[in-house]
């Protein structure tokens, strides 16, 4: 081996996610808040503040960002309730739904 760990190797030709569905899939829940948010959203809606506090060591960029891929990959749908406060809250669709078990299992492992 170069002594090179793959983390540091640099690509040369771009990932094709869309040759396989794995790949595609793990990208779109890879991120350090999108497995939290997934597993957050799984016990009902959450708000933005909630995840706030409750993503230890988050901001407000970083989950801001991390919510609108999810919401662009279709994992979240993103709901604006007009009531007074105004509020948006974040909950899984049913693709987002059956990654929730694979998430759960993959908890431990780290």
């Amino acid at each position: 081996m170069s002594g090179i760990s793959i983390s540091q190797k640099k690509l040369t030709t771009p990932l094709r996610t869309a040759d396989c569905p794995a790949e595609a899939l793990l990208q779109s829940v890879s991120g350090k808040w999108k497995p939290g948010i997934i597993l957050l959203a799984s016990q009902g809606p959450v708000r933005f503040s909630q995840l706030l506090r409750k993503l230890e060591g988050s901001n407000k960029q970083s989950i801001t960002t991390a919510l609108r891929e999810l919401e662009e990959d279709g994992l979240l749908d993103r709901v604006v309730i007009r009531l007074k406060p105004l509020h948006v809250e974040y909950t899984l669709t049913p693709l987002a739904l059956q990654l929730v078990p694979l998430l759960k299992g993959m908890e431990g492992l780290g």
